[in-house]
């Protein structure tokens, strides 16, 4: 193998590896800045659902020991246009490097890769300052720090928008409880797909919440919390992914009628302690759009620093950003028309988002 001349110890040129090779995955599990999206586990499922190739780039030194690598997912437009992504429907996916030498070697192999093996863009879901690369930053994400008493981290919620309201939910009964079968993913599943029919937004398909509920959750890299209330099972749900130091929010559903309960506030609460039992440092919140005043607030009131979201490419005017399942036409036909509407699109359009 070649020899990429940086700074520092000498280092070979980036081989490309398997997601489930063990060498990837011991590299992550012992890098500090590793988040759950790192993990080999959600880029082969992401892989698996929408049948995309899955890899991780990996820098090793003379020893052969990674030090610098990216998980990575080739996809495909309708045409035929490749991309690697790393990774699509991912909120933020950073290099990871043992230090600044080694990620300069990585980004400066990132750049030679797609000349060699012919492929037209690199994105990365993160900022990579670097000459060639185009960051853009259309979103936000909100990281609240946890301590080992959850009750210190409660103190920097919100009066009046946060602690108020998960009394309520205290006081009108909400039980939050982990999801542990078919059924109740099944009722996640339900209440998720009225969500994104209500927000004019394709769900995706039903094999992909099943290809999470095994790669993940039954192996303990994720959990689904679900909010019953006096009368009525789960109205409201979501799903967290909590691996390495983190636990990331990704996905909520909740059902309209029950909102006045706060059955939301009682999941993220009990998701914060929990994190706090398993010794996380950072609470994500996920993305949030720049127009999205409201959920920006919502996610400041617990107390959480906001910073900018930035994506990356190599190519000149690539679209970066969120992945392009929407639309205003295709909007408006999942909020009026048929239920069918929303679980079609999302069946038909989804492998194709990530490569609009």
């Amino acid at each position: 193998m070649t020899v990429v001349d940086v700074a520092g110890p000498a280092v070979l040129a980036p081989a490309m590896l398997e997601l489930d090779d063990p060498r990837w995955g011991a590299f992550v599990d012992q890098s500090q800045d590793a988040t759950p999206f790192h993990h080999p586990s959600w880029a082969r499922m992401l892989a698996e659902t929408y049948r995309y190739r899955g890899f991780a780039l990996g820098i090793a030194d003379g020893d052969g020991e990674l030090i610098a690598g990216a998980p990575f997912l080739e996809v495909r437009s309708l045409s035929g246009r490749r991309r690697w992504i790393s990774l699509p429907f991912t909120d933020e996916c950073p290099l990871l490097a043992n230090d600044s030498d080694a990620r300069e070697a990585l980004v400066a192999a990132l750049a030679d890769e797609p000349g060699r093996l012919r492929v037209p863009t690199v994105e990365i879901r993160a900022a990579v300052e670097s000459f060639g690369w185009r960051v853009t930053a259309d979103a936000v994400i909100h990281e609240l720090e946890l301590e080992s008493d959850p009750e210190t981290v409660r103190k920097r919620f919100s009066r009046s928008q946060v602690i108020r309201n998960i009394s309520r939910a205290e006081r009108e009964g909400v039980i939050v409880r982990h999801a542990v079968g078919e059924r109740d993913l099944d009722a996640f599943y339900r209440l998720h797909t009225r969500t994104r029919r209500r927000q004019g937004v394709p769900v995706q398909p039903r094999r992909f919440f099943e290809l999470l509920w095994a790669r993940l959750v039954q192996p303990g890299l994720a959990s689904i919390l679900l909010a019953d209330v006096p009368g009525a099972e789960a109205v409201a749900g979501a799903l967290f992914l909590h691996t390495g130091a983190t636990t990331i929010y990704k996905f909520g559903a909740s059902d309209v009628e029950s909102l006045r309960l706060r059955p939301n506030h009682a999941i993220f609460w009990t998701a914060i302690q929990a994190g706090c039992a398993r010794g996380d440092r950072c609470f994500d919140f996920g993305r949030t759009d720049l127009g999205n005043a409201g959920l920006r607030a919502f996610k400041a009131g617990w107390g959480a620093e906001e910073r900018p979201l930035r994506y990356s490419a190599l190519t000149p005017g690539a679209a970066l950003g969120t992945e392009g399942i929407g639309s205003r036409a295709l909007g408006a036909a999942i909020r009026r028309g048929p239920k069918w509407v929303c679980t079609v699109s999302g069946q038909a359009l989804y492998r194709y988002a990530a490569s609009r």
